[in-house]
């Protein structure tokens, strides 16, 4: 503190007088030599994160507590949500919020302690993907089987590339494979795998993904359970394959890809079909096929055997109503034929000019008329006429 004298209350001379704020800040100042940048150790409690993003939270002991908080700058690069109860281990500075005279510390890394916390880090961010849907069966994109080009992120120098190029090389001639070359471990990994599947996107040109590394360490292929690889693999439009590490090897990748490969040789063997298998793949599709048909007009004639056996019996029944019914019309047409009535008795007379007498009126005196009897006809002429019949 400086060495200047204020004397405030009389009687008092060469007291040194400080404001609120000169002793807050002093003690800032104090706490900031002795802790510029140092790791802690506790458990958290108390966590909250209000709407601006920022991180509060208590770290604790069985002895003491210490206040903490994380900008949301920082915090946005956490791979695990902060709980209350997880063990933790903090990086930062020490400080005062002099608005209200209270130390704590200002934290700039957080990580989980103990064997289980990339795996807690793991699960944590496997639920949060899932409940949005990015794991989601219903999303996933077919794989082409028999693709004319396949991109490939992954490192230039890695065995993964080696192998991958190993096999369409021996199953197929006529692939073409385009390598976007990604760093597959350490910091700002997982943004360059990321960007790699955008690029490719952009690029269009290819028609399958495959997005992997070798094996190694949770560590060693913790690029692969980065969030931002996740969303890249779930936003691309070109379907995607993950393969990662061995088979017992699981990462988010695999979860949001459209297919798992367990090892990149699996996942090259997925996408190029041999000529050998591809013809047995044809040979075995037209015996099925074959098959099929064959099954199918078995059922056909079947069912025709079946309707023709039922219609064969109705056509006959109809056929038996339809002669009853013909003989019952042709029994009422033989009672009203002109034929039936002359059979009776009766007889036809047309005049001489061709029309049926009907009355004495349709002839005249010395006509000849043609009378039609039940057997044969023959002509006479009207000599007399009268108005009345004797009927």
């Amino acid at each position: 503190m400086d060495d200047e004298v204020y004397e405030l209350v009389p009687g008092h001379p060469g007291k040194k007088i400080y404001t609120v704020s000169e002793v807050t800040r002093q003690v800032r100042l104090l706490l900031e030599d002795a802790f510029p940048f140092f790791w802690v150790a506790g458990e958290a409690s108390n966590v909250r994160r209000p709407a601006s993003g920022h991180l509060y939270f208590t770290l604790k002991d069985e002895g003491a507590q210490l206040s903490c908080v994380m900008f949301r700058g920082a915090n946005q690069k956490l791979a695990f949500e902060l709980e209350d109860g997880l063990e933790i281990i903090c990086a930062g500075r020490m400080g005062v919020y002099e608005k209200s005279g209270a130390y704590q510390l200002y934290a700039e890394e957080i990580e989980l302690r103990g064997k289980g916390a990339l795996q807690l880090a793991f699960e944590q961010l496997k639920k949060k993907l899932a409940e949005e849907g990015l794991f989601d069966p219903a999303a996933k994109k077919p794989i082409p089987v028999y693709p004319s080009c396949i991109g490939v992120v992954t490192s230039q120098t890695g065995a993964a590339l080696r192998d991958i190029l190993n096999v369409l090389t021996r199953r197929v001639s006529d692939v073409h494979v385009i390598v976007r070359p990604v760093r597959v471990q350490g910091a700002g990994s997982a943004e360059e795998i990321a960007g790699a599947i955008d690029d490719l996107n952009r690029f269009g040109k290819v028609d399958v993904i495959i997005v992997g590394r070798g094996g190694g360490s949770i560590e060693d292929l913790w690029a692969f359970n980065e969030e931002v690889v996740a969303r890249a693999i779930y936003a691309s439009r070109i379907p995607v394959i993950s393969a990662v590490g061995h088979e017992i090897d699981w990462t988010i990748s695999d979860f949001a890809a459209d297919l798992r490969a367990p090892t990149p040789s699996a996942a090259a063997e997925l996408v190029s079909l041999g000529k050998e298998e591809l013809v047995n793949r044809l040979r075995y599709g037209t015996e099925k096929l074959d098959s099929y048909i064959s099954y199918m007009l078995e059922q056909l004639f079947q069912r025709i055997d079946e309707a023709l056996a039922r219609g064969g019996y109705s056509l006959m029944h109809t056929v038996e109503l339809a002669g009853e019914r013909l003989a019952s019309l042709g029994g009422r047409l033989e009672a009203l034929s002109p034929l039936g009535v002359l059979a009776r008795g009766y007889t036809v007379t047309y005049n001489a000019r061709g029309e049926a007498v009907k009355s004495a009126g349709d002839v005249a005196i010395n006509e000849e008329i043609l009378t039609h009897a039940a057997k044969g006809a023959f002509y006479s002429r009207v000599t007399r006429k009268d108005k009345k019949s004797n009927l």
